[in-house]
């Protein structure tokens, strides 16, 4: 059988910290995904472990009546412990040089290497239609994992909240659609 995955950037947050909540939009958004995924068999939802992705969760898996999964390999990826007044010049470099580290921060290889970890688990899984629902950057490097041109144009144009839909083939191969407008 064919695996589905579908990709959710959380919603509108509040910020960027672990702890940080979903704006009242966003709660209307997370509602919204509700409604957009009533037609759509999931077997399994796991979600970053930050409030904001667990908010954009919970409402589905409540829905589905599914149990909502936490995994720290959802995380949203820090590019610093530093605060970087050019974050967006910086944050390009990181999709130019995957392996760049900055001080406090991880590379884009290491978060790469953790969401590789979690496909690797959800492809050997019985199960064959998960939401993962993590943050810009994670998202963007898991779609990278399937097609290298994702990168930073791509992180840089997704909405909170945004869906992809990732069709796993066969031949190791996905096919990868935004389905949220």
């Amino acid at each position: 059988m064919t695996k589905i995955i579908y990709a959710v950037r959380h919603c509108q947050a509040k910020g960027q910290a672990f702890e940080d909540e979903l704006t009242d939009e966003g709660l209307i958004q997370a509602l919204g995904l509700v409604e957009f995924f009533k037609g759509l068999e999931v077997d399994i939802i796991i979600s970053s472990p930050f409030l904001r992705a667990i908010q954009t969760a919970a409402p589905l898996a409540e829905k589905k009546n599914l149990e909502l999964r936490l995994d720290e390999r959802l995380s949203e990826r820090v590019m610093s412990g530093k605060n970087m007044e050019d974050w967006k010049d910086r944050l390009k470099d990181t999709f130019d040089d995957l392996s760049l580290a900055f001080e406090g921060g991880e590379s884009n290889q290491s978060g790469l290497e953790r969401i590789c970890s979690l496909l690797a688990e959800i492809t050997a899984a019985k199960e064959n239609h998960t939401v993962l629902v993590s943050h810009g950057n994670l998202t963007t490097l898991l779609l990278r994992s399937f097609d290298n041109s994702f990168g930073y144009d791509h992180l840089m144009s997704m909405s909170n909240p945004d869906v992809f839909k990732i069709i796993l083939k066969h031949d190791g191969k996905a096919d990868i659609q935004r389905i949220w407008s």
